[in-house]
Parts: structure tokens; sequence; C-alpha cells
């Protein structure tokens, strides 16, 4: 993303109002990211970000049946966790509510650890290297971003996705440099 200049900003200061809603009108019906930032921020206020939050989580729960390549199950369900994290990171350029941004990790980490546990600790490291990757920004959320008061709600299931993990996969050095609970 570029740095914009003390220049460039006086010239966008000396744009016309015409010329403003032209460019804003251009870019909200060319990016995402920027119809998005437009509805939380200025034209629903009070209901914008929370129904970006729904909507980002009907958008990872699509990803979810969607197909993906890989040898094994393990692998499409990396790419699969991969393509639900990008998502999640546009959510979170738009809205800085750290705690959507949990419950969306959340959300996303019901998949791996809803399945048996035999899917983690195989030779197909990248799964199990994904997951330890999405825990691990969890936990770093959650413990740093997050005010005290919120860690009770997400310290029991990150308490047992780390206790799966430990028992599964401790052999990666991702997954053995997680702490044993938080």
């Amino acid at each position: 993303m570029p740095r914009l200049s003390t220049e460039i900003k006086e010239q966008i200061k000396n744009l016309s109002k015409d010329d403003l809603q032209q460019i804003v009108l251009k870019l909200a019906s060319k990016e995402k990211v920027a119809y998005d930032y437009l509805w939380i921020n200025y034209l629903n206020k009070e209901n914008g970000e929370q129904e970006l939050f729904e909507k980002t989580k009907t958008e990872i729960d699509l990803l979810t049946y969607k197909q993906y390549k890989g040898f094994s199950e393990q692998l499409r369900l990396a790419n699969m966790l991969a393509a639900c994290v990008k998502r999640i990171n546009e959510f979170k350029k738009i809205s800085n509510n750290k705690i959507m941004e949990a419950d969306l990790l959340l959300f996303v980490l019901e998949i791996p650890f809803s399945l048996p546990t035999d899917f983690f600790g195989t030779c197909f490291t990248k799964y199990d290297t994904k997951v330890a990757q999405i825990v691990k920004r969890l936990i770093t959320l959650v413990t740093k971003k997050l005010d005290e008061e919120y860690r009770a709600d997400y310290e029991d299931k990150i308490n047992h996705y780390l206790k799966i993990l430990h028992q599964t996969s401790n052999h990666l050095e991702m997954i053995y440099d997680l702490p044993k609970s938080i």
C-alpha cells in the first residue's frame, strides 16, 4: 500500500466534492474492501460491522464446501484453511474489532478439531502446521491484544486445542514451541 506524501495529501484535499464522489463511487464499485470499509464506517455505522462479520462467517462456511487441490485429505484441508485465513485477513483490514477476529479464528478452528484426531501427526505436516499457525495467532490475539476479561471466553477451547496438538503432532518444532496451556 503506497504511503501518501504531504504533497499528495494536499492535492487530494483540493479536489472538488464531485471529483471525490466519483472517486469513491468508482472505488466502491470495483474494490470489495473499499465497499466494505464505506459500509461499516460511513453508511451503516450501527450494524455494518456485525453484518460484515456474519457475511464473513458465511463466506468461510462456503469455502469449506469448495474442492481444493491436494494429494491427501490433509493437504486439501490445509489449502482450505489457508483460504479461510485469507478471508479473515480481509475482514481484519476493514475492521479492527479483535473480538470478532478471535471469533472468526475459533470458527475456522472448529473445522480441523471436529475431525478425528488421526488427521494430525501424519506425514502431511502442512495441515498440522497450518492449524498450529491459526492456534498461535489466536493465542497471541487473546493474550496480548484483548483485555484480560475476554481471556476466560477463549481459554478452555484454546487449551483443548493445544492439548490435542501436543498429543498428536509434538514432533513438529512449531507445535513443540507452543505453550501447553494459556
